[in-house]
């Protein structure tokens, strides 16, 4: 197989955090009995008139920010004009020639170099409504016709499936922490369409183009974009050519099946949408649909680390936006942010996926937390007496200190005692101490046993070990 220079772009829908519909008062939701969450104008009856949703401009604003787009100040909605059952007016209002966005990047890591993948364009526009096919009857809900959508173009500048693939976690990433969209692509309120073509030099024109649809997670868009690569690089090796298609993703079969081959260019015989008046931005709503912007990942991942968070840790953290939003409350506090990672993210963790729970359905808040870091800084808590009462911490409302009170755990603190205890085992363990001084690791293990056994496990390890290895190197 010759190897051929993929020219990719994507094309991105994704269904905005409203509570209403776009043009209509409709309640914006998903997962409700089919059709009970539609009016008139979402059904499209003759003689209604669209009325624009304040709030979907809002959060266009805040994406167009997030995305860095610049933002036009006039616009106004086009008519697209197609026929086919899923839309019930026979035109979907968009805008075409107008589009809120345009001339923006998202910067990518990939091959340890930053890369701006660049935005042609994005544009708010209504949802369709939803068509599922079941023998030979085709149903239609109504419930997702004029839920807002945003939708963003790249420019073809996108190089491979893994480029691909990291612009939309990024993408995700960014509108979900912007409160744009939940994004669930399980769900549909995130899309992806991709085009490729390939060609054989950077000075040759672009190849033919093939526009893939359907594809339902971001995993299978790299999937459905390499196995696009190896179906066309393999035509143009054996000196075929192909016409201008649309294919879809088959998950079954793992690649692109032909949908459609296209003869002629779409014509949408786009105008301006006659009902609904022209939109002036001002300064004052731009800013102010800019404060609403929380604060994401990349700021939130310097605080992290600023705070002493390990690499891992940090990017853990924001990987999971319920305990990113804690942590965010926690280090109002003054505590030690480290320990607080590291129970967040393991025994606190292990028991919120256990129990199927957000953080915010525990009763440890932050100022509780905190006071839990503190019995564990001081030696009051060891890992293993944690483990013994976190269920409890994590259930009731009743004080730390009378939770480790009422169950006896009572654990050494005392250097001079956890010391003399120290001696006495080394004493009589002469011959591992040598083992230790000879460079054996397994001497400490057997030795921090010890300590434990002797102990009932109420020492702290870390003060133990500290004087474990002092009186080892005496």
């Amino acid at each position: 197989m010759a190897n051929y220079i993929p020219t990719i772009g994507i094309e991105v829908h994704v269904e905005l955090k409203t509570k209403t519909k776009i043009f209509s008062n409709s309640l914006n939701g998903y997962g409700e009995m089919a059709n009970s969450l539609t009016n008139v104008v979402d059904l499209g009856y003759p003689g209604t008139l669209p009325t624009l949703n304040e709030e979907v401009l809002s959060l266009a604003i805040k994406a167009a920010t997030v995305l860095n787009c610049k933002i036009r100040k006039q616009m106004h909605f086009d008519r697209k004009n197609y026929f086919y059952p899923d839309n019930p007016k026979n035109y979907q209002i968009t805008q075409n020639r107008t589009p809120i966005g345009y001339d923006g990047y998202v910067e990518i890591e990939v091959d340890d170099t930053t890369k701006k993948i660049y935005i042609e364009e994005m544009h708010i526009e209504e949802d369709t409504c939803k068509s599922t096919h079941r023998g030979t009857k085709s149903y239609l809900d109504f419930n997702r016709a004029g839920v807002p959508l945003i939708e963003i173009v790249t420019k073809p500048c996108i190089s491979s499936s893994l480029e691909a693939k990291l612009y939309l976690e990024k993408l995700k990433e960014l509108l979900f922490y912007s409160d744009i969209s939940d994004c669930k692509m399980e769900e549909g309120s995130m899309r992806a369409d991709a085009n490729i073509s390939l060609r054989k030099k950077e000075t040759d024109p672009f190849g033919t183009k093939c526009e893939i649809k359907n594809i339902g997670s971001i995993s299978n868009v790299a999937l459905s974009l390499e196995k696009e690569m190896l179906r066309q690089s393999k035509l143009l090796d054996e000196g075929k050519t192909f016409k201008e298609q649309t294919r879809r993703f088959d998950d079954k079969l793992g690649d692109t099946v032909l949908m459609r081959v296209k003869e002629t260019g779409n014509d949408y015989r786009y105008f301006p949408e006659p009902d609904i008046p022209f939109v002036i931005l001002t300064d004052e709503m731009i800013a102010e649909a800019r404060k609403t912007i929380p604060m994401l990942p990349a700021e939130r991942k310097k605080l992290y680390l600023e705070k002493g968070l390990n690499e891992i840790n940090a990017t853990k953290l924001i990987q999971n936006r319920p305990l990113s939003d804690y942590f965010n409350e926690l280090i109002k506090l003054d505590t030690n942010y480290k320990t607080a990672s590291n129970l967040l993210l393991g025994d606190i963790s292990a028991y919120l996926n256990k129990t199927e729970k957000n953080i915010t359905e525990t009763t440890l808040s932050p100022a509780r937390l905190k006071e839990l870091i503190s019995f564990i800084d001081d030696g009051t808590l060891t890992s293993k007496n944690l483990k013994d009462i976190l269920t409890e911490v994590l259930e009731k409302t009743t004080p730390i200190a009378d939770i480790i009170k009422n169950l006896g755990i009572e654990n050494i603190t005392d250097d001079t005692a956890l010391r003399d205890i120290i001696k006495t085992i080394v004493s009589n363990n002469l011959e591992t101490k040598q083992d230790y001084l000879a460079g054996h690791d397994r001497a400490i293990k057997f030795f921090m046993g010890q300590v434990m056994k002797e102990t009932k496990g109420k020492a702290n390890p870390k003060i133990a070990m500290n004087i474990l290895t002092e009186e080892l190197n005496k």
